[in-house]
């Protein structure tokens, strides 16, 4: 079996919230794509909900992607304690960080009901699973406890 990056990452070892720099791959044409873990909340200690998450994804698929050059796609970590977002080129954890940040105090401050894209039938395969309200508060706790540039020490941006 192939070894999966994240299934050797000590979650005991982490402190979350935080923006870990996984990987750059290099494909046959020399594009590069990078990989980030971007942990939310404590592995094993919390979960945020899947319809408070599921609205952090739409919101991060738009907000991100105003914020850093290159976002191919950010998806849910199964264990809902954040996201992988991939890239095309590298950013520093310190820009993914400050563009995280932003995009989470924008949910909190700013978002309502209708800037959230993927929200009917025909866009969401699970349109019944949001949550603003979840996805606000989230966010909230989250920049309340500070963005780490750092998984293993705490480096708030």
């Amino acid at each position: 079996m192939a070894e999966v990056e994240s299934f050797t990452l000590d979650h005991t070892k982490v402190k979350a919230p935080y923006v870990r720099f996984i990987t750059v791959e290099e494909g046959k044409n020399g594009d590069k794509i990078a990989n980030y873990d971007l942990r939310l909340v404590q592995p094993n200690e919390n979960a945020i909900p899947s319809a408070g998450l599921h609205t952090i994804e739409h919101l991060l698929a738009d907000l991100l992607r105003d914020r850093l050059d290159g976002v191919i796609d950010c998806s849910p970590f199964g264990c809902r304690t954040g996201f992988h977002l991939i890239t095309w080129g590298e950013h520093t954890t310190t820009e993914v960080a400050k563009a995280l940040k932003e995009s989470l105090r924008e949910i909190a401050e700013n978002i309502e009901w209708d800037d959230v894209q993927g929200t009917d039938i025909k866009s969401c395969g699970n349109y019944r699973d949001h949550s603003l309200f979840s996805a606000k508060e989230w966010s909230k706790k989250i920049l309340a406890e500070g963005i780490s540039d750092e998984p293993f020490e705490r480096h708030v941006i």
